[in-house]
């Protein structure tokens, strides 16, 4: 309903609007709320599935008949239960249609495992470009009778259809890399140092693309204290925002990633007298950091606050098996593992009070 008066409004203006099902019958609910709704302001074509509104228009289309929007051009594309549509539809189809008006799209699904629908709203939890995502369960529509089906559900089907159909849960029936990730969230930030408790810092660099995260961890409550992410913020403020936040809470020592731009800023927080270990990524030493961090969070002996690029972050973290029968861990195409690395570094301090591998 609410993607539905979007469209029609968004027509209304003048916009061309495409609705995308993943099939003709799919898109009838739509339709026939369409039609009823504008039927009176706007030209309806039945045999098109069209309603066109002077120059803006709403067209009707089903992502297994997905050549018929080739060579068209939309302001926005909605498309409806898109877990549902194949994802070659989703990149080779409707995405160069809004290329011509640099036009947005609205991805609305009952999620479906995690395929490519879960990687872009683990992307919006992010903030990543101009992206957002949002999630709600049934159970919060405000409909009574909606409510009843909701708790009969629960009653009646699996845990696991429950989770998906009804909460609007990504389930994973092979489990990612981290597990029992929001059952970790049970820790409050902190503002600063309480007293007797130690910190330990892990700091992973960037400038542009990626984001610089200093995450400082209480060593005696194994809690993630504090987060600090950044993005397009000159090396010389992001050392004096890291010593400000080192300084607050007394760290002990940050573990700061040395590679390509990191030695050097290393080298400078040294020098500004903040307390910092290098560390040399490689496929190796990542794996260790990864494992470790992957068996806090099985034992639960980690504590999150709620942060939702860091969240979004460890659930998409994947892992890929090697020829040379290692382990390569990454996140998945299209995301970042900022967060994730600036966590892990910082956990190796916190969990044994030392670093867990040798440091350069």
């Amino acid at each position: 309903m609410m993607s539905g008066a979007i469209a029609l409004a968004a027509a209304a203006m003048g916009n061309r609007v495409a609705w995308v099902a993943p099939t003709y019958k799919q898109s009838r609910p739509l339709w026939r709320w369409a039609e009823r709704t504008a039927a009176t302001v706007g030209v309806v074509s039945r045999s098109e599935r069209t309603i066109t509104f002077g120059e803006g228009f709403v067209g009707v289309y089903s992502a297994d008949n997905a050549d018929s929007m080739r060579g068209e051009s939309f302001h926005l594309a909605i498309v409806d239960e898109a877990s549902r549509v194949n994802e070659d539809v989703w990149t080779d189809v409707i995405q160069p249609t809004l290329a011509d008006f640099a036009g947005d799209a609205i991805l609305i699904s009952t999620p479906k495992g995690r395929n490519w629908f879960w990687r872009e709203w683990a992307r919006g939890q992010t903030g990543a470009g101009m992206c957002a995502s949002f999630t709600a369960p049934t159970s919060d529509n405000p409909n009574p009778n909606i409510k009843h089906a909701a708790q009969l559900a629960k009653e009646q089907v699996s845990e696991r259809t429950y989770r998906q159909e009804w909460l609007a849960e990504f389930v994973d029936d092979g489990g990612g890399v981290f597990r029992h990730v929001r059952q970790a969230v049970r820790a409050q930030p902190q503002d600063k140092a309480i007293e007797g408790h130690t910190y330990v810092g892990g700091l992973d660099w960037a400038l542009s693309v990626d984001s610089t995260v200093f995450t400082v961890v209480d060593a005696t409550t194994k809690d993630v204290a504090f987060i600090d992410r950044f993005n397009g913020v000159e090396y010389a403020m992001q050392r004096q925002r890291i010593k400000a936040v080192a300084e607050r809470f007394n760290v002990r020592t940050i573990i700061a990633e040395e590679n390509a731009m990191g030695k050097p800023n290393n080298d400078e927080l040294r020098r500004m007298g903040v307390r910092v270990r290098d560390f040399t990524t490689t496929n190796a030493t990542k794996s260790d950091l990864i494992e470790v961090l992957a068996s806090a969070f099985e034992h639960g002996a980690i504590g999150l606050y709620e942060f939702a690029p860091l969240i979004a972050e460890l659930e998409a973290f994947e892992s890929e098996r090697l020829p040379s029968g290692g382990v390569r861990y990454a996140a998945p195409q299209g995301m970042h593992d900022d967060t994730v690395m600036s966590l892990a570094l910082a956990w190796h301090g916190a969990a044994q009070g030392r670093p867990l591998i040798s440091f350069g």
